[in-house]
């Protein structure tokens, strides 16, 4: 019972830190552009993560089943409290760089991390195909849609007055950054529940797939406290290091956003990063004005970034495994 509590309240710090260090991924380009102020833009995202964490649980699926398999007894809950602390440690070191790395394949990479220092088995094919692929295609996916939307955007109002035009897209803004945070909460809430359900598998406490509903009040809960909380770091990078975005930019990177992972969700389960589609989709629309206009060398780090991200995790994840093993053993 120890074990099962000590799991559970590092996965819901996870879940928190999750939330400020992904907060930008909802509210960066409303915040940029002036369309919301911060303040106000964090609270519609809090309140709309808490909504998104109820639409579903076919991601909650994926990283309860589809990653490792389960392990068992005290090795168990090592393996997870060592994979949540490898995540933890990653989402903090990039929160304090301000760099937007994906908290999802933090997760991901300490699972995997853990399990092979534990001797479990890896999922290898549901890690390439529920993850991997997902990595490199999402980001290319919102890299093209961002910049096709945003040029059919330039197309549909080329006779609009500009000012006009810009000032309808802050309003307009409001709905996508609220989709976007949606599906944010859709996304990122219910991979926390999948290690909670793991958690409570392997020590007894249940026995099929289902997410009980105090598990999903309390990671949504924890998700929207962190991102009310802001990551004003990650935020600046995404809003300003860039890209200058415009308002008609801004929409049309979150509402780009917001689509591809609503369809990875409800249609492939796959458990994708926002901070990827986001990333990706906000350079897509910004290449519309000029390809210079996109600062390529602060996308570049963040691209290295991802790649670094899941083996960084997996490594303190394993290191944090055999020091609680011996603790636990």
């Amino acid at each position: 019972m120890a074990a099962l509590i000590a799991v559970i309240g590092v996965a819901f710090f996870f879940t928190y830190t999750n939330g400020f260090h992904d907060s930008a991924n909802a509210i960066a380009t409303s915040v940029s552009t002036r369309a919301l102020t911060p303040r106000a833009a964090l609270a519609m995202a809090a309140v709309m993560n808490l909504a998104g964490a109820f639409l579903g649980s076919g991601v909650a699926h994926t990283v309860s089943k589809g990653i490792i398999e389960t392990p068992s007894g005290s090795q168990g809950m090592a393996i997870l409290f060592a994979a949540l602390v490898g995540a933890i440690a990653w989402n903090l070191t990039t929160w304090y760089f301000g760099l937007p790395s994906s908290s999802s394949h933090a997760l991901f990479g300490g699972m995997v991390g853990a399990a092979l220092a534990g001797g479990v088995e890896v999922i290898w094919s549901g890690v390439i195909d529920k993850i991997v692929i997902p990595m490199i295609v999402s980001p290319v996916v919102g890299l093209v849609g961002g910049f096709l939307v945003m040029l059919a955007i330039l197309w549909i109002f080329r006779r609009a007055n500009p000012h006009r035009a810009k000032r309808n897209f802050r309003v307009a803004q409001t709905a996508s950054a609220a989709a976007m945070a949606l599906a944010h909460g859709l996304q990122d809430a219910q991979k926390t529940m999948g290690i909670v359900v793991m958690a409570l598998t392997i020590s007894g406490h249940q026995s099929g797939n289902g997410i009980p509903v105090w598990v999903k009040i309390s990671c949504a809960t924890m998700l929207s406290l962190g991102t009310y909380a802001g990551g004003w770091r990650i935020m600046r990078t995404l809003g300003r290091k860039i890209i200058e975005l415009d308002p008609p930019q801004g929409f049309a990177a979150e509402a780009t956003s917001s689509v591809i992972m609503y369809i990875t969700s409800f249609v492939f389960k796959a458990p994708i990063s926002t901070t990827h589609v986001i990333t990706a989709a906000i350079m897509g629309a910004g290449a519309t004005k000029r390809i210079r206009a996109v600062r390529w060398g602060v996308a570049k780090n963040i691209v290295l970034g991802w790649f670094i991200t899941m083996p960084a995790a997996a490594i303190v994840a394993a290191l944090m495994y055999w020091f609680v093993h011996l603790f636990w053993g």
